[in-house]
């Protein structure tokens, strides 16, 4: 099913949403949160609209497109990865209402004017998408970073926080894969805690901001839509090492303990 083609024209949606928003005093506040803390929620980015069409997508593709991941990765000290993903290609396959979106201008321009930079397409096509359903106890995304700047994450469903599955953050930080020394960054930084609400979505600078989930306390559903935009420093190289997890359970910074 073409869920862009049911709905019309993702652009023009957007910018009928996006027309009076963020006013600019909003957009100061987002900037100044974003470059202080690499993160800021943004609910209302969208309409109810778009975020149901979203979250229909994203329950189709999940119904026999998951893949099971349960891996430890070298490159970030060795923090788990437990749960399931859909990769990119196969979302961008459908060429769907998540791939319009992802290629919308407006879209672009929005989260481009909060981070205070031009947002550029993934140039790696395996990170374009990635959509996690943590539904197990112990289920994480343990801490890491991102090899791109920026991703837009789209909580289409999260347990009550008492169940775990929240963000942490520590921003100003940086991806060493030889020596992470994740330890020695949550010594030595304060760690910030996001709960969310399913529907929710947040904007985060994933290449300097350390984070995780929290994992769940018993068997529970987390699904998340994961988009991810490239700065321009980013171009210039390939991403380093072979942790590519999402597109390979056997990638080679797979360690067994």
């Amino acid at each position: 099913m073409n869920v862009a083609n049911q709905a019309g024209s993702p652009e023009n949606e957007l910018a009928q949403h996006l027309a009076q928003w963020p006013a600019p005093d909003t957009l100061a506040l987002l900037r100044n949160r974003f470059r202080r803390d690499g993160f800021v929620q943004l609910r209302e980015l969208i309409n109810d609209r778009i975020r149901d069409l979203i979250r229909g997508e994203v329950l189709e593709l999940l119904d026999g497109n998951s893949e099971r991941r349960d891996l430890y990765l070298q490159t970030t000290g060795g923090t788990p990865r437990h749960m399931s993903v859909v990769r990119s290609e196969t979302i961008a396959k459908t060429n769907g209402f998540i791939t319009g979106l992802y290629r919308s201008e407006r879209l672009r321009s929005v989260l481009g004017a909060i981070a205070g930079e031009p947002l550029h397409g993934c140039p790696s096509e395996d990170e374009e998408f990635l959509i996690t359903r943590q539904e197990r106890k112990g289920d994480t995304h343990g801490w890491h970073w991102g090899d791109f700047s920026f991703a837009l994450i789209w909580i289409v469903e999260t347990p009550p926080i008492d169940v775990g599955g929240m963000l942490q953050c520590v921003p100003h930080t940086a991806w060493d894969k030889q020596d992470p020394r994740i330890h020695q960054y949550l010594c030595d930084n304060n760690i910030a805690t996001y709960g969310f609400t399913t529907g929710d979505l947040y904007f985060l600078r994933t290449d300097t901001t350390l984070h995780r989930t929290v994992p769940l306390s018993q068997d529970a559903v987390r699904i998340i839509l994961n988009m991810t935009w490239a700065a321009a420093k980013d171009l210039a190289a390939a991403p380093q090492g072979d942790d590519r997890w999402w597109e390979d359970a056997a990638a080679k910074a797979n360690v067994t303990d």
